[in-house]
């Protein structure tokens, strides 16, 4: 898609669409006022009948307004609050993506930036709209043999500002929004794929490929055999049983400074998950392709980086593994010793994200971190605790828990902070090993925090817990992309 910026007078430039805001109470903004003058008070004529709702994100398509050059004007809702809300101005955005999604429409122009919103500034509002355009070209259908007509708009957008000494700000928050969209999309093609496919082979692969992408990204790959010399017992007893092997992805991309310690995001890569002997009933276990969507957003934050050429040092490390039942898998009550020489008593085989992410987040002490940030489907206890809105974070260290919450804040990609006080520590004691794989049924996503933390005493670490926000079921089932956006929006703060 191809978004651009223009300073001209958006009432005589010939397009399919014009959009334009409408204010609190139906209040035109300023530059709807000067298209309605023009058109002899149309806009406001048609507003007073009633056809254009409230809420933020309400739409309403208008034909041939008088004295306009364009065909259309899309009227958008600002909502009934007395000041314009993030919330509000990205349902705007997706409303206008929804809206332009017609084959007629080939090109439109946005006059929407610019707006008061709170504490946000024109880089973030064009991020905004760039992303939600590009998030709404997205649709998979690789495994089909007829691919469905595009049912989306991806013309030319042209994106409206008055005073061109904003244009550099616009034009930094189009690329932004648009890499953090392709980042996602990568995400949720990964993700989206079928297990038989996307195997953890198959991710190797994908890593290799971004590097051939982004000279700036260099991907190194463990084998099963090299992991084994390093004692990774414990990665290793979730692939025993498949005749997949196992794969440790590394991914570093150098955009900073050669001294700068480097950002750590470690992905849980579990391209499916049987539950081994400790199998899941068979009701929705397809959705378990999705147990990856750890290591996929590790791959989509990685994209977007290397596409806006961040100042900054980065490494994505996907511990990728296949949990399968077999004659060869990893039996409860095993017990095996992880790289960091703690044994675990394996007390359900389904309780394996934290196996492979134990492993990986010994192995990242080469990169010498600053901050490691783990990302996994690891519980569906925080879909309990959450829902299917928000992300469970769990953290050792207060500012970077701040930091990422104000990241998930900035960016609607939300999540909220979990305890791991030394209570729940005490559910993993175990009789025959340092400790067990699992902390008993009360606080499950706390517990497997407090077993990660258990890896990760000597970095400033946080673990995000994406069960409930990886993927959507029913009629929209598939990949969301989740939590893209957070990651990227912290990784630009520390840029700033």
């Amino acid at each position: 898609m191809e978004i651009k910026l223009s300073n001209a007078n958006p009432l005589k430039i010939k397009t399919h669409c014009l959009i334009l805001s409408v204010g609190n109470q139906k209040k035109l903004t300023a530059t709807t006022q000067v298209a309605d003058s023009a058109s002899g008070n149309y806009l406001s004529k048609i507003l007073k009948q009633g056809d254009l709702a409230k809420t933020a994100g309400a739409v309403v398509m208008l034909h041939n307004v008088p004295e306009l050059a364009a065909q259309r004007v899309l009227l958008v809702s600002t909502g009934s609050n007395e000041s314009i809300t993030p919330t509000d101005f990205e349902k705007m955005c997706r409303a206008v993506a929804q809206a332009l999604s017609t084959p007629s429409i080939k090109d439109c122009v946005i006059g929407i930036c610019g707006s008061d919103i709170e504490d946000k500034d024109l880089t973030w509002q064009s991020r905004t709209v760039a992303q939600a355009l590009v998030e709404k070209t997205y649709s998979f259908d690789l495994h089909k043999s007829k691919k469905a007509p595009a049912n989306h708009f991806d013309g030319k957008a042209t994106l409206y500002i008055e005073d061109r000494k904003h244009n550099k700000a616009l034009e930094t928050g189009i690329k932004q929004g648009s890499a953090i969209a392709n980042g996602m999309s990568l995400a949720r093609d990964l993700g989206n794929l079928a297990a038989n496919v996307c195997t953890p082979r198959y991710l190797g692969k994908q890593a290799k490929s971004l590097s051939n992408e982004f000279s700036s990204i260099k991907t190194d790959l463990l084998s099963e055999a090299q992991m084994k010399k390093l004692g990774m017992g414990a990665l290793l007893s979730v692939s025993a049983g498949s005749a997949e092997p196992a794969q440790l992805i590394c991914m570093e991309y150098k955009g900073g400074a050669k001294k700068s310690k480097p950002v750590v995001l470690v992905g849980k890569g579990v391209t499916f998950d049987t539950g081994g002997i400790s199998i899941k009933s068979s009701a929705g276990m397809d959705e378990m392709k999705f147990d990856m969507c750890g290591a996929a957003s590790v791959f989509g934050a990685m994209r977007a980086v290397a596409e806006l050429k961040l100042p900054i040092n980065v490494v994505g490390v996907v511990a990728a593994a296949e949990n399968m039942p077999s004659g060869e898998a990893t039996k409860p009550g095993d017990v095996v010793t992880s790289m960091s020489g703690q044994t675990i008593e394996v007390l359900n085989t389904d309780a394996e994200g934290r196996l492979v992410l134990c492993d990986a987040l010994t192995y990242i002490d080469k990169y010498k971190p600053d901050v490691v940030i783990d990302i996994a489907t690891l519980t569906g206890a925080v879909i309990t605790a959450l829902g299917n809105h928000t992300t469970g974070l769990m953290s050792n260290n207060d500012q970077l828990a701040d930091d990422l919450y104000k990241a998930g804040t900035d960016s609607q990609d939300r999540c909220w902070r979990l305890p791991l006080w030394d209570e729940y520590h005490k559910q993993l004691n175990s009789n025959f090993a340092d400790l067990a794989n699992i902390g008993g049924p009360a606080a499950g996503s706390i517990t497997a925090g407090c077993f990660l933390a258990s890896f990760a005493k000597d970095y400033h670490w946080a673990h995000l817990d994406i069960a409930g926000v990886a993927w959507k079921k029913g009629a929209a089932k598939g990949s969301t992309g989740r939590p893209v956006p957070m990651l990227m929006q912290y990784l630009l703060n520390r840029c700033s």
